[in-house]
């Protein structure tokens, strides 16, 4: 709101409140056009810049009476300690706690790269997603989430770190599919940006609704456990990325426990601040035994608490209660690991794990993890920094190694920084990882990962594969990438086993479902193609791409005009383009096919190359095809690894030329 004066302004119920610095007055403007223009009442005006004590009032009355706070950050905001718009983020906090936990309200909105870290915001700003919206424009799938949070019958809780990816991504990249991250992949996933993922990658993913279809539901076994996010009792509730972290590791922990089922953290970390039912939540992971617990963190002191409680009969099966320096953190969840392990009957092994050297280069490690799951460019970027900085403080911690090459691979991945060089610095830390530790799973995976998605080399990507499900065979993360290089040379029933092994350890990872559909496609599936698309986006509505792959399965069924109303709901406006020209030339609306076709050439020549040839393949126009899968190859493009059995290519089968191709990529005809 600013300067602002809103004295003959009327918040009718529903509104929502902008409140910004003056100088922030463009972007606080184009935030209120888009979501205006979507038919949500905004109060910001413009008319009169005086104050006074009707102008108080009113703002005061505005912010008593709105339905959302969207408080804009930047670094005008940093830069003034003193300001109305201060004024008014005190009286949205006020009435923000006299709300039920379950209510959201207090929605912060970057405009610029203002760092979530240091920002100088009230303490209950931190406790709730940040949204990034570079200059103030507004995705589409932000608008989404706005009106889902004001039309919503019951209010989501909106935590400060998304289990499934987030992220923003500025307008001239791709999103790219997310497998095994939020991360990130959502409880409440934002995801912002110009064009959005997600995933991470970006779209404003809402929480993920966990509900699922009992023909879907993981059989539940003994041996099972998931480990939800542990709550962040301190007193200034600022210690969330360090509750997150060590939930995290001890889930990393027990999954080194032979016999014992771990759900990946994608699946448990949906229910972050949710006060589901044990057994549900039970039934929909297939997890016998559900671990919570609680962080207190006071200076160098920290009190973790933790319960093992049975989710097909709500017993506690085991509880305690840790205090301990902070510096001590690696044995509280070494310990927890152990007593859990006793209290299932299983063997655990005592050796422990290698410290690192201060409490400072592992409170960076933990900020690390918790910025990388926001799944945003800001967020891997202060990832990649706080993993370099627990580096330089210890070199030979392995774990901060490993964050700091899959942080790297996030940012080529997501087309962040270019392909060539994104890749190139992930391998270097790789390697560096490697040297570390020889047997480290993860950094085989990612290694993996690399070969296949920008080296195009199938051989070296196997060997890495195996090497990585040798060392953890139970680690969806690793179980993925290794069915997607399978994928990648056309053996699909293996890669669809692979995904359903990855799914019976991790069953909410939307991601997992999107990889499944176009594996049933190169099978000829489709019934269970569509079956997969609809899961991922039953698990996030608001899947940035999600729209477009379940419209191209449908397409691909003959269906072409129920393929175009799930293209026209796609909120990443570049996959939106390439399935609107594709419906639109199955359904000879010809004209109409041109210009989105046009408006796809013209925005992402750069980095959806091999999504043009695709149309181009549909409209049978194969030397333009060719044209433009030449130029997928010369940059690089990440999804040229899926070029083998790509059903939209299907018009080039025949022509010498695409044999050609797949022989240039090392593939089989």
């Amino acid at each position: 709101m600013g300067e602002a004066s809103p004295e003959h302004a009327v918040t009718p119920t529903g509104a929502v409140f902008l409140s910004y610095a003056s100088q922030d007055v463009e972007a606080a403007r184009r935030i209120c056009e888009a979501l205006r223009s979507a038919g949500i009442e905004v109060w910001l005006d413009q008319s009169e810049l005086r104050g006074g004590d009707a102008w108080d009032r009113q703002i005061r009355k505005q912010i008593h009476d709105c339905a959302l706070f969207i408080p804009l950050i930047s670094q005008h905001s940093q830069e003034r300690l003193e300001g109305y718009f201060r004024l008014e983020w005190k009286l949205a906090v006020d009435r923000s706690h006299r709300m039920a936990a379950e209510r959201s309200f207090i929605v912060p909105v970057v405009v610029d790269s203002t760092r979530e870290r240091g920002a100088l915001v009230p303490d209950s700003f931190r406790d709730v997603q940040w949204t990034h919206l570079p200059g103030g424009v507004a995705s589409t799938a932000f608008v989404a989430r706005v009106e889902a949070l004001l039309g919503a019958e019951a209010p989501v809780v909106s935590t400060g770190s998304s289990p499934t990816p987030v992220t923003s991504r500025p307008a001239a990249t791709r999103d790219r599919w997310v497998f095994w991250t939020p991360l990130g992949l959502a409880a409440l996933a934002i995801v912002v940006g110009g064009s959005l993922f997600v995933l991470q990658h970006f779209g404003l993913h809402r929480r993920a609704e966990t509900d699922v279809p009992p023909q879907a539901k993981p059989a539940v076994t003994e041996k099972s456990i998931a480990v939800l996010p542990f709550v962040d009792l301190s007193e200034k509730h600022d210690q969330e990325y360090f509750a997150d972290g060590i939930a995290e590791e001890t889930l990393n922990q027990l999954a080194k426990i032979r016999g014992l089922k771990v759900i990946g953290r994608t699946s448990s970390f949906q229910f972050k601040g949710r006060a589901d039912d044990l057994r549900k939540i039970g039934t929909t992971l297939g997890a016998a035994y559900v671990l919570e617990g609680s962080v207190r963190r006071s200076g160098d002191r920290i009190r973790v608490t933790a319960q093992l409680i049975d989710t097909r009969d709500g017993a506690h099966r085991w509880s305690e209660t840790y205090e301990r320096s902070a510096s001590d953190v690696l044995m509280v969840q070494d310990e927890i690991s152990v007593g859990l392990a006793r209290a299932l009957q299983l063997e655990v092994d005592s050796g422990s794990r290698k410290a690192p050297k201060s409490p400072e280069a592992y409170d960076s490690y933990l900020r690390g993890l918790h910025a990388r799951e926001r799944y945003d460019q800001g967020g891997f970027e202060e990832a990649v920094a706080d993993f370099r900085q627990t580096l330089q403080l210890d070199p030979d911690f392995v774990p901060a190694a490993e964050g700091l090459a899959r942080a790297l691979l996030d940012q080529a991945e997501w087309s962040f920084v270019p392909p060539r060089v994104g890749f190139e610095q992930s391998r270097a830390a790789v390697m560096a990882a490697l040297r570390l530790d020889p047997k480290s799973a993860l950094a085989h995976a990612l290694l993996a990962s690399i070969h296949t998605w920008y080296d195009w080399d199938w051989s070296s990507a196997e060997r890495e594969s195996r090497a990585a499900v040798a060392l953890a065979p139970n680690d969806p993360t690793v179980l993925m990438f290794a069915a997607q290089g399978r994928m990648a040379v056309g053996q699909w029933a293996d890669a669809a086993r692979g995904i359903s092994e990855a799914l019976a350890v991790d069953p909410l990872h939307a991601a997992a479902y999107e990889t499944a559909a176009w594996n049933y496609l190169r099978l000829g599936r489709v019934a269970e193609a569509e079956s997969a698309g609809r899961r991922m986006l039953e698990i996030i509505p608001t899947y940035s791409g999600g729209y477009h792959n379940l419209g191209t399965v449908l397409l691909l069924q003959g269906k072409a005009d129920a393929a175009l109303d799930e293209m026209a709901r796609e909120s990443n406006l570049g996959w939106r383009a390439a399935g609107m020209a594709a419906a639109y030339q199955a359904l000879h609306r010809l004209p109409e096919a041109d210009t989105e076709l046009a408006k796809l050439e013209l925005e992402h020549s750069g980095d959806m190359a091999m999504e043009i040839a695709e149309v181009y393949a549909i409209r049978a126009q194969q030397n333009l095809a060719f044209s433009w899968l030449d130029r997928a190859y010369a940059q690089k493009d990440i999804f040229l690894w899926l070029i083998k059995g790509d059903p939209l290519l299907k018009n080039l089968d025949g022509d010498a030329r695409y044999k050609a191709f797949l022989r240039k990529m090392n593939l089989p005809d």
